[in-house]
């Protein structure tokens, strides 16, 4: 048997709402289901959003999404256990940080990859810690941990500045749609290959879309190594991604498919390979469908996820009300996703710039910081 060249990545996330033996559950089922690497989210509330960020819908009714991520958070030896779980089921183990105080404990830890998803794309302070924590490694002698950024709501600037910054040796970039679900004819597929090309380091895709076979395989006709696909145990259960997940079932299909469309280039070489896939695809979803969702390979905002740019990925917020003359300490501003009711503030590029300025005026706790509120 050839061995694949994909890496199929399961993405539990947080679907595991904090439970060991559910977390288990996920991972025997991610692994049966033909899952190469099983991923996990590394959950503090206060890296990610402000209290006052707005509501999340449930099937319970409207809670506070502060809130509900801090109910996900776990302790470290939550992480340390699922990784040596995951471990013990042949798969790699991955997780994604969302702040300094969870990346430096995942590292610790040695995961197989270290994720950042596409809002911490900007979270240069975040990208900054783990440059230096792998060439710290590098000056050891020892084997940098692999990084795989995701690249969803981030223009190519964006990406090739995170890109920069971490550096290319061991990083892999996924192309993605920051929408749940991703509407399959936005996915403009061809930018794998476009990203590959321009940034000359590995690309696959993060896929939020619902169905198993058309995005996948058309991701690996155009050459991408890496499908991360979230993954649950049921659609009907109330985790936050849950609704846009794989289930078993469907998972197992996605992974058999993939190989399926891998063997068909080794056999045929990539232009036949191309034809054929696309030829086979066409037969189940129409061909207009499937070439739309291939696109032109020139890289854009979906329209999908046009309007939460600058929302979702980080911005900077006050963490307090601020009177006018007040000078700002580390405490007083974060780099924070806005999400749902607050103004986005200005590129977290900007902290340390701010750091020992006065306030120009009065500022509310949560606004988004702007240049207006500094003597600069």
């Amino acid at each position: 048997m050839v061995e694949s060249k994909i890496n199929i990545i399961a993405e539990i996330g947080t679907s595991h709402e904090g439970s060991f033996e559910k977390a288990k559950e996920l991972v025997d089922a991610a692994a049966d289901s033909g899952a190469d690497t099983i991923k996990f989210q590394w959950v503090y509330a206060d890296e990610i959003l402000h209290p006052k960020t707005g509501y999340v819908k449930l099937p319970t009714g409207n809670i506070p999404l502060y809130e509900r991520f801090k109910q996900l958070e776990c302790p470290v030896s939550f992480y340390k256990d699922i990784m040596d779980y995951v471990h013990s089921k042949g798969c790699k183990f991955c997780c994604s940080p969302f702040g300094l105080r969870s990346l430096r404990e995942l590292l610790e830890l040695n995961p197989d990859f270290v994720k950042i998803a596409s809002p911490e794309l900007n979270h240069y302070k975040m990208l900054e810690a783990l440059r230096d924590w792998r060439q710290n490694q590098k000056l050891r002698g020892e084997a940098m941990v692999p990084v795989i950024l995701s690249s969803g709501v981030s223009t190519l600037a964006d990406i090739d500045k995170a890109v920069r910054i971490v550096g290319r040796e061991g990083v892999s970039l996924l192309h993605c749609i920051t929408s749940y679900p991703a509407p399959e004819d936005q996915y403009n597929i061809r930018l794998i290959s476009t990203l590959h090309s321009v940034l000359g380091i590995e690309t696959g895709l993060s896929d939020h879309s619902l169905d198993p076979v058309l995005v996948p395989v058309l991701s690996t006709a155009c050459g991408g190594t890496i499908i991360e696909k979230h993954f649950t145990l049921s659609r009907q259960t109330s985790g936050l991604d849950d609704p846009v997940a794989l289930e078993p079932e469907q998972f197992a299909l996605m992974v058999h498919t993939v190989h399926q469309t891998e063997a068909t280039f080794r056999h045929y070489g990539e232009a036949l390979g191309m034809e054929r896939t696309i030829e086979q695809l066409a037969e189940q979803f129409g061909r207009q469908r499937v070439m739309t969702v291939l696109g032109d390979g020139v890289k854009r905002l979906a329209s999908a996820e046009e309007a939460n740019y600058g929302r979702t990925n980080r911005s900077l917020h006050f963490m307090r009300a601020m009177k006018k003359g007040e000078t700002i300490s580390q405490s007083d501003i974060a780099i924070l996703r806005t999400e749902k009711i607050l103004t986005p503030g200005i590129s977290p590029e900007y902290y340390d710039l701010l750091i020992g300025k006065k306030i120009s005026r009065d500022v509310e706790d949560g606004a988004g910081v702007q240049f207006e509120d500094f003597i600069l």
